[in-house]
C-alpha cells in the first residue's frame, strides 16, 4: 500500500538527494518554484525541467501522491499555510530581557482592547444571569489555549458554588453533553467556532435542553447554535514565533463573567469562598493574604 504524504514541504526536504537523478532534477525545481507549481501542466513541468511526464509522475509517487493533479493540490493546501513561516519575515528581531515582555504586553493590551470594543455588553450581561442559575457547568475547549482557559473557567465557576468541569477529550465532550438537561449549560470557548467536536456536543446539549454560551469569533456555526454568544473577531501578530494573544482576551471574559455570577449570588460565593480560605489554612498553616487556592 502506497504512503499518503500529508506534509509535502517536509518530505521535500527529508527525501532531498534520494531520489534517482531525473527525479531529483524535478525536485530541486518545485523547491525553487513552490509558488509557480500551482499553474502549470504537468507537460509544463516536464519542459521546464527538461525530463519526460512519466519522470514526473514518479516523482510525484515517490512523494507519496497518487500523481500530478494530487501533488498539486497538497503542494497548494502546504503553501496556504506554510508560507508565512518559510519566508524571510519570519525572522524578525531577536527579543530579549525585558524587551520580549514589552511585546507580549503589547499584544495582550491590543488584543484586549479590540475584544473590549467589539463585545455586546448585552450579551455578556445575558450570559452571566444564565451562569447565575444554572444547575452545572460543563465547560469544552480544544487545543492547547482553549483548553486552558477552559480549565479555569471550571476552576473560577466551582468556587461559586456552581458544580463545573472542563473537557477536552473529544469523546467525553459528546458523552457529558449527553447528560445535560434544561437546567443546565454548556460553555464553549473557541478560537476557530469550527471545530466539529464542539458543533457536535453543542448540538447533542441543545437536543436535551440545556443552554449553549459560546465565546468565540463572529459568524461562526457555533455562533448560530449558541444560545448566548458572546463574540470578537481578535487580531493575531504576525510575527509567528509570539504565543497567541487571543486566550489572554478570552481569560479576561471568563473572569469579567465570574465576577459579576460571583457578585449576584454573593451569599453562597462568599461561604463557598470562606470554606475554601478554610480549609487551605488548616492545610498549610498560612493566613496572609494569598491568591484564593491558585
Amino acid at each position: 500500500m502506497q504512503k499518503q504524504t500529508v506534509d509535502i514541504i517536509s518530505a521535500l526536504k527529508q527525501m532531498d538527494g534520494t531520489f534517482a537523478t531525473r527525479e531529483q532534477r524535478v525536485a530541486d525545481y518545485v523547491n525553487a518554484n513552490m509558488e509557480r507549481i500551482s499553474e502549470m501542466t504537468i507537460a509544463n513541468l516536464a519542459e521546464a525541467v527538461g525530463v519526460s511526464s512519466p519522470t514526473v509522475i514518479r516523482f510525484c509517487r515517490s512523494l507519496g501522491c497518487e500523481g500530478f493533479r494530487d501533488f498539486k493540490l497538497k503542494l497548494a493546501q502546504n503553501l496556504a499555510v506554510s508560507l508565512q513561516y518559510l519566508g524571510p519575515e519570519a525572522a524578525v528581531e531577536a527579543a530579549k530581557g525585558a524587551s520580549a515582555i514589552d511585546r507580549i504586553l503589547g499584544a495582550l493590551y491590543a488584543t484586549a482592547n479590540v475584544m473590549r470594543q467589539q463585545i455586546d455588553p448585552a450579551s455578556l450581561e445575558a450570559a452571566q444571569a444564565r451562569l447565575a442559575e444554572t444547575r452545572t457547568l460543563l465547560v469544552l475547549g480544544l487545543g492547547g489555549g482553549s483548553t486552558m482557559v477552559a480549565n479555569e473557567a471550571a476552576n473560577r465557576f466551582f468556587r461559586l458554588g456552581i458544580p463545573a468541569v472542563a473537557v477536552s477529550d473529544s469523546y467525553l465532550m459528546q458523552m457529558r453533553a449527553a447528560t445535560l438537561g434544561p437546567e443546565d449549560t454548556l460553555l464553549i470557548i473557541s478560537n476557530s467556532g469550527e471545530a466539529r467536536e464542539l458543533i457536535c456536543a453543542a448540538e447533542i446539549a441543545s437536543g436535551y435542553g440545556a443552554k449553549v454560551i459560546v465565546i468565540s469569533k463572529p459568524k461562526t456555526t457555533l455562533e448560530t447554535l449558541a444560545d448566548y454568544a458572546i463574540t470578537a473577531n481578535l487580531p493575531e501578530d504576525p510575527d509567528i514565533h509570539k504565543p497567541t494573544a487571543s486566550r489572554y482576551a478570552h481569560l479576561v471574559l471568563i473572569d469579567a463573567i465570574a465576577l459579576a455570577v460571583a457578585q449576584s449570588r454573593a451569599d453562597l460565593a462568599n461561604e463557598n469562598l470562606r470554606r475554601i480560605r478554610a480549609s487551605l489554612t488548616a492545610y498549610h498553616g498560612q493566613i496572609g493574604a494569598q491568591p484564593l487556592g491558585d
